[in-house]
């Protein structure tokens, strides 16, 4: 069983993996990197991860599938009307412009996500749980009747969240978060229907 002390600890080289990765990559991030950022012994690193890297990796994907979603509250979980969804639009360009080059969702589709397939495994999680959300806000936003009705909610979804990773792919190759605005602007322009 972990003690408070223990698992902040953990926390912490969790956290510190997750900043070299960000501004490093993986394969430039070294334990030694992580255990320096950390302030933390490799002793104590391999106490709680004692697989190593990959151990670490893995938690690190873990940590980011849940900060990914965590910024997405409280709107993704809300998305019942054309006011929320704008809401939600607007958190996630805000955020990821804010993150730049250094977004949780970029480490995990760009760098550690296909670092192992266990780490894949995280990512697709996260996607699957991600659409499931933006799918459940399509088809509540379809009954209050401010959304297209003809459309597939399912596969609609699947192209919401499409368009959020391209864009944010866009943004780790450039810089600029105006992709990631234009691709959500274009998707909520065909889900919703005009204001009446």
């Amino acid at each position: 069983m972990t003690t408070k002390k223990g698992a902040a600890t953990r926390l912490r080289i969790i956290e510190a993996a997750a900043a070299e990765i960000r501004e490093r990559g993986t394969n430039a991030t070294t334990l030694d990197d992580v255990c320096r950022r950390s302030s933390t012994g490799k002793s104590q690193l391999f106490h709680y991860f004692p697989d190593g890297r990959e151990q670490l990796f893995l938690a690190v994907a873990e940590f980011e599938a849940a900060n990914v979603f965590e910024d997405q509250q409280p709107y993704l979980g809300d998305l019942t009307s054309r006011a929320a969804w704008t809401a939600w639009r607007d958190r996630v360009v805000g955020n990821y412009r804010d993150q730049g080059l250094f977004c949780p969702l970029g480490v995990l589709i760009a760098d550690v996500g296909r670092h192992s397939p266990a780490a894949q495994a995280v990512t697709a999680q996260l996607i699957r749980r991600w659409q499931r959300c933006v799918r459940d806000g399509i088809e509540a936003t379809q009954a209050a009747g401010e959304a297209d009705p003809s459309l597939d909610a399912e596969r609609t979804a699947a192209a919401v969240v499409a368009a959020v990773q391209g864009g944010v792919s866009v943004l780790i190759s450039t810089g600029s978060a105006d992709h990631l605005e234009a691709a959500l602007d274009f998707c909520l322009s065909r889900l919703l229907l005009p204001a009446p």
